[in-house]
């Protein structure tokens, strides 16, 4: 019974070797292949798909310069409200661009609302300069003195 597979998979090894290394001769006259060649609509689940694929991809942060840019953005909540500094027409250039980027980044990535991902984003800071999710040093060797 195994040899009938070996021989087979054998058999399949030699046939696709051979139109691998013939490919320029056959492949102008192979029928084009659906969806990927030929024109027209792309059926919903493999649309979606790709929509799931290109949200991995690089995609470029919207650039501001006043805070009402940046709430247009996206980057406003009723936590972090950003209306006071619109309406008092501040002249600063808005938000900090790295912190929007990482808070951006975490938005996509996780599909999480602005607040959960700056929460998201102050407790990956936290993590890496060794603080407890409560604002405590995790240093051992630290002293805390409670009032």
């Amino acid at each position: 019974m195994a040899y009938m597979f070996y021989t087979l998979l054998f058999f399949f090894l030699i046939v696709a070797t051979v139109l691998y290394i013939t490919r320029t001769i056959w492949k102008p006259y192979a029928p084009p292949i659906p969806y990927i060649t030929a024109p027209g609509t792309i059926p919903e689940p493999l649309y979606q798909l790709s929509d799931y694929i290109n949200s991995f991809r690089y995609s470029r942060l919207p650039t501001s310069m006043s805070f009402a840019e940046d709430a247009e953005a996206g980057f406003h909540s009723s936590n972090f409200n950003l209306s006071e500094n619109i309406t008092a027409e501040d002249s600063r250039r808005g938000l900090d661009e790295a912190g929007k980027q990482e808070v951006y980044r975490m938005m996509q990535r996780r599909g999480v609302t602005f607040d959960e991902a700056r929460r998201l984003v102050v407790a990956e800071r936290f993590g890496r300069e060794g603080i407890a999710s409560d604002g405590r040093p995790l240093d051992r060797k630290a002293v805390m003195f409670d009032r």
